[in-house]
C-alpha cells in the first residue's frame, strides 16, 4: 500500500468519526495554540524592541547613569537613584583617554517636553531636544538628509544652531526648504542648520519627534551638568576590538569616576547586545509558562489520539484480518495505525498553528508591534506534533500489526 493511499485511507477514518476526531485533535489544538500565539506575540514585541535598542550604530556602547531596563531590588534601585550625575568635564576626560582605541566618542544630554514654534506653526510640546557633540551622530544612527551637521567649532562657540528631527521638519514647514530658517524654542530662536533622515517607529510610537543642538548650547540654556547626566556614546574600529573595548573603557571610566576596588559601577554600559539578552531574560518566564500549559495539553492530547486508536483497532479488527489473509505484512499494518495517528496529530497541529498565528498577531497589532510568523516555531509545533504521533500511536499500531488473522476474522 502506498503511503498516499495510507494517508488517504487515515483521512477517510477521520471523516467518517468527525466528531470523535474533532474532540481528539481538539487537545493538540489547544497545546500547539498556546506555544505558538505566544511565541507569535513574543516575537512581534522583540522584532519592534529590537529596532528600538538598535538605535545605536554599528560596533557602538553607552555610558549612561540610568539602567536601560531597572529589575533590581529596591535596596538596588535605591543606590542607582543615589548614583552621581556623568559631568561633561568626565565625558571629554574619557574622549581623551580613548583616543587611541576607540573610532568615536560622543556626549549627549537630553530634556524632554519641548515647543518649537516657526510664524504660526508649533509643535505639541513634547519634542524631545538633544545637546551633543558632532561624534554623536553616527554614534546613533542619525544622518542628516537636508542641510549639514554642527561641527567642533560650532559646539566650542555654543552657536544657535538646531537640526529636526523628520516629524518637526514637516509640521513646521510642510513644502517650505527649512534651511536657514529661524524658529523658536523656550524663548530663544535658532537657525535650522540640517533635517535627519526618518527614523521610523516602534511599537507605532514615532522616533522622529526630536531635535538636536550643540552641547555647549543646551548647558548654556538648561543648566551646568550638575541637573544633566551625560550620555556617553564609544564606537570601536571593527566588530573584533568590540568587547575589548568596552573593558578598556570601564577601566578608564572606574578611574575617572573613582570607584574603589571591589565596588560595583556607578554607571551603566548599554549595548544592544546587553538589551537584548535582557529582554530575552524577561520574556523568558513567559514561555515556560506557555510551554507547561501546552505540555499538559499535549500529553492529554496524546493520550486521547491512543484512546481514538485502539478503538479504532477494535473497530476494523476483521478488516486487518482481511488484509492479513490476501497478504498485508505486519509493517504495511503497523505503518498505516501509525500514518493514521500522525495524520491525526497533524491536522490538530495545523489548526493549532493558523489559530496561533492569527491570534498572536492580533494581540500583537493592539500593542502596535510588527506583525511577524515565527518560522522556528512553526517548525517545532509541526515536529511536536509528528513526535506525538508516534509516541502514541506506536502502541496501537504495534497491536494492531500483531492481530492473529484468523482470530481477527473471527471478530464480530
Amino acid at each position: 500500500m502506498k503511503l498516499f493511499e495510507i494517508i488517504a485511507v487515515a483521512v477517510n477514518s477521520l471523516r467518517i468519526n468527525k466528531l470523535r476526531s474533532t474532540l481528539t485533535i481538539l487537545g493538540i489544538v489547544v497545546g500547539i495554540f498556546s506555544i505558538i500565539s505566544i511565541s507569535t506575540v513574543i516575537a512581534m514585541l522583540q522584532t519592534s524592541i529590537e529596532d528600538g535598542v538598535s538605535a545605536l550604530g554599528k560596533n557602538t556602547f553607552q555610558i549612561q547613569k540610568w539602567p536601560s531596563i531597572n529589575t533590581g531590588s529596591a535596596e538596588e534601585r535605591a543606590l542607582i537613584r543615589n548614583r552621581r550625575n556623568i559631568s561633561v568635564e568626565e565625558y571629554y576626560r574619557l574622549q581623551h583617554k580613548l583616543k587611541d582605541d576607540a573610532l568615536l566618542v560622543g556626549g549627549e544630554l537630553w530634556r524632554w517636553g519641548r515647543t518649537l514654534k516657526f510664524g504660526n506653526e508649533q509643535t505639541n510640546p513634547n519634542v524631545n531636544l538633544s545637546g551633543c557633540t558632532p561624534e554623536a551622530f553616527p554614534n546613533n544612527n542619525w544622518v542628516v538628509e537636508f542641510g549639514r551637521e554642527f561641527n567642533q567649532n560650532e559646539v566650542e562657540s555654543a552657536a544657535k544652531l538646531i537640526i529636526l528631527g523628520k516629524d518637526i521638519a514637516d509640521k513646521l514647514f510642510d513644502y517650505l526648504d527649512p534651511i536657514g530658517q529661524e524658529i523658536w524654542m523656550d524663548g530663544r530662536k535658532y537657525k535650522v542648520l540640517g533635517v535627519l533622515e526618518s527614523q521610523g517607529a516602534v511599537f507605532g510610537q514615532s522616533q522622529d519627534n526630536f531635535a538636536v543642538i550643540p552641547i555647549n548650547t543646551f548647558l548654556a540654556y538648561y543648566g551646568s551638568d550638575r541637573n544633566n547626566s551625560v550620555n556617553i556614546t564609544i564606537q570601536s574600529y571593527d566588530k573584533a576590538g568590540y568587547d575589548k573595548l568596552i573593558e578598556i573603557t570601564e577601566g578608564y571610566f572606574r578611574t575617572i569616576r573613582k570607584v574603589p576596588p571591589g565596588e560595583p559601577n556607578d554607571f551603566e554600559i548599554r549595548s544592544n547586545e546587553q538589551m537584548l539578552k535582557q529582554i530575552n531574560e524577561m520574556t523568558a518566564g513567559v514561555r515556560i509558562g506557555a510551554f507547561s500549559i501546552a505540555a499538559i495539553a499535549l500529553l492529554a492530547a496524546g493520550i486521547g489520539i491512543m484512546n481514538i486508536m485502539l478503538v479504532s483497532v477494535t473497530e476494523r479488527t476483521k478488516e486487518i484480518g482481511i488484509r492479513k489473509s490476501i497478504g498485508a505484512k505486519r509493517s504495511n499494518i503497523l505503518v498505516q495505525f501509525l500514518v493514521e495517528s500522525i495524520t491525526l496529530s497533524i491536522l490538530g497541529g495545523i489548526v493549532g498553528i493558523v489559530f496561533g498565528v492569527s491570534i498572536g498577531n492580533w494581540v500583537g497589532s493592539l500593542m502596535n508591534a510588527t506583525a511577524v510568523i515565527p518560522m522556528d516555531w512553526v517548525g517545532v509545533g509541526v515536529s511536536l506534533c509528528v513526535i506525538i504521533g508516534v509516541i502514541f500511536g506506536t502502541y496501537p499500531a504495534y497491536k494492531a500489526a500483531n492481530l492473529d488473522p484468523i482470530e481477527a476474522l473471527r471478530y464480530e
